[in-house]
């Protein structure tokens, strides 16, 4: 599970490379690659990313981006209006939470 909560471009570009990596490396049959997206780290996945085609490419490979609701929420109400983000997203009420979820659950918590 690699963990997204920065909105700066260099971070995200990272964890996309490391699911790159980490398919190449594995068999993909045998290891699942989530990323858990909140705070400002929800950019990667909003509709307009530049890096969409990337994420959508790795989500074919069956790499899943969780998209935390509560950003989008806060978001919704500071701004007025609600992001859309990449529907092939899995939305996740509390992105923190799943993360504890996925933890508990086997995963290996990767924060690069």
């Amino acid at each position: 599970m690699l963990q997204l909560s920065d909105g700066d471009a260099k971070k995200q570009a990272l964890v996309l490379s490391i699911a790159n990596n980490l398919l190449k490396a594995y068999d993909p049959d045998k290891i699942a690659i989530e990323v858990v997206a909140f705070g400002p780290g929800i950019d990667l996945l909003l509709a307009g990313s530049e890096r969409r085609k990337q994420v959508e490419s790795l989500i074919a490979q069956g790499v899943r981006f969780d998209i935390c609701l509560n950003t989008v929420d806060t978001i919704a109400r500071e701004t007025g209006k609600r992001p859309e983000f990449i529907q092939a997203a899995t939305p996740v009420q509390v992105g923190v939470g799943q993360i504890l979820f996925l933890a508990e659950n086997g995963y290996t918590v990767v924060r690069p």
